[in-house]
């Protein structure tokens, strides 16, 4: 996925076609191991292509796959049986003293 990432912010930074030279440059500039099996693969298979018109075939196909959330049948008890609530014992929270050498830094806080 980085190297698909890098692919798309080269041609974003406006290289229509960038090489892998390019691409190494933008992932070491991260910080990013490079792996040179994958970035073959990347640059073998989106060079030369449309970028935009690429993401948005498969935005399309995306568009009719279903993504869950929808509600399910339930089959009543058998189902309040089959889920368990569990209640977490309750701690009591502590207290903790703060010195004045922990809000030394400009006499501000993170929330003040």
């Amino acid at each position: 996925m980085r190297h698909v990432a890098a692919y798309i912010l080269a041609v974003i930074g406006g290289n229509a076609n960038p090489s892998e030279a390019d691409l190494k440059k933008i992932l070491n500039s991260v910080g990013v191991d490079i792996v040179d099996e994958q970035l073959a693969v990347v640059i073998g298979q989106l060079n030369g292509k449309d970028l935009f018109q690429l993401m948005e075939e498969g935005q399309s196909l995306l568009a009719g796959m279903p993504m869950g959330g929808g509600g399910a049948a339930s089959s009543g008890p058998a189902v309040a049986e089959a889920v368990e609530v569990v209640e977490a014992p309750k701690e009591e929270a502590k207290k903790a003293e703060s010195s004045d050498s922990e809000d030394s830094d400009m006499g501000m806080g993170l929330f003040d």
